[in-house]
């Protein structure tokens, strides 16, 4: 339970055990890790996910282990019976799905609209149509743009620079016009470049870590695009987990707010290579450079004052101690799940 700090189990087991949630995208990488501390803390646990970005295969251990506290509805949740059936009870819904790319946004920003806007406009009405609490929803650091200004402020106006972003800042907006309009408490967290084990690397897509774990597991040099001095605040999903647990169980209104999710630490794409190159055994074979991607933003790194002070927020997993855990488990399994914007 390394998302869960032995100060706060207790008090999650309390506010969720029985509790019936949903968890959209609950089958990829940032909703998996989340569907199994829903599960060991005892909350009853709905899934909806197309697996158009996902499997079902470590979704479909965690029901072998706890079939009476999971269920899984594949569908969209652009289907409204699908996602009727899904927060159908559902005291809280997390949603996580997403078309979670910059470059495939760029590439097709009809469907990145369609899925991230519409979607979540959808997910809002279906959840309060059920008499959900709550919605918790996953937005995106992307939505500062390349605004110099450093570290990311909640109060910084938006600036996307991608599909994918401005996709992101609606749900934003639509989060906060649902609580306004209808009641309907909700929150959005924006991440900061989330990594951790199962994040899938297969992808021409996949975020950078799982990227260069893959191509150091190969003994092939990573791609590192543009200069490779931009900068993120790479997270662990421990702390994202940690964070969507926190504003479940938080027992104020939160009312549409935007809260950073992220560690508070700046690194570059180029330090970031030479870690886990470093981690892999492997830091002798160098990088390549290809051309900088559109849409992609230059520095980037959290101020995560605000949800410290209104949610109790603290980073459970360091970025040192995360990128050594991530780059053990990939290189044992040689396989993962599913991409984790930020």
């Amino acid at each position: 339970m390394d998302w869960v700090p032995s100060t706060e189990r207790s008090r999650f087991a309390s506010a969720l055990s029985n509790q019936v949630v949903c968890v959209t995208g609950g089958a990829g990488f940032i909703g998996g890790h989340l569907v199994d501390a829903l599960v060991a803390l005892g909350a009853r646990v709905t899934v909806i996910d197309d697996l158009s970005n996902s499997d079902a295969g470590h979704l479909s251990k965690v029901i072998d282990a706890c079939p009476e506290q999971i269920r899984f509805v594949q569908g969209s949740i652009l289907d409204p019976v699908a996602l009727g059936a899904a927060v159908e009870g559902a005291r809280v819904v997390f949603h996580l799905a997403a078309m979670g790319s910059v470059p495939r946004s760029v590439e097709d920003p009809a469907r990145a609209w369609v899925v991230n806007a519409t979607g979540t406009m959808r997910v809002l009405s279906a959840a309060h149509k059920a008499g959900a609490h709550r919605v918790v929803f996953s937005a995106s650091s992307s939505a500062y743009g390349n605004n110099p200004e450093l570290p990311k402020v909640e109060s910084m106006g938006c600036e996307p620079e991608s599909p994918y972003a401005a996709s992101k800042v609606a749900g934003e907006g639509l989060c906060r016009a649902w609580s306004g309009s209808y009641g309907l408490d909700t929150v959005s967290l924006r991440y900061f470049n989330i990594f951790g084990p199962r994040q899938r690397a297969g992808s021409a897509y996949a975020a950078a870590i799982p990227a260069f774990l893959s191509a150091f597991a190969d003994g092939r040099a990573p791609t590192v695009f543009g200069s490779g001095e931009q900068t993120r605040d790479f997270t662990h999903v421990n702390n994202a987990v940690f964070a969507n647990l926190l504003a479940a169980v938080h027992e104020g209104d939160l009312g549409g707010e935007v809260l950073n999710v992220g560690a508070g630490q700046r690194t570059s794409v180029n330090e970031l290579a030479r870690i886990l190159g470093e981690h892999s055994g492997r830091g002798d074979v160098g990088v390549v450079h290809a051309p900088e991607r559109a849409g992609e933003v230059m520095h980037s790194v959290a101020d995560i004052r605000a949800i410290e002070d209104r949610l109790g927020y603290r980073v459970v997993t360091g970025m040192e101690e995360g990128l050594g855990e991530t780059a053990g488990w990939y290189l044992e399994h040689l396989s993962v799940t599913d991409g984790g914007e930020g």
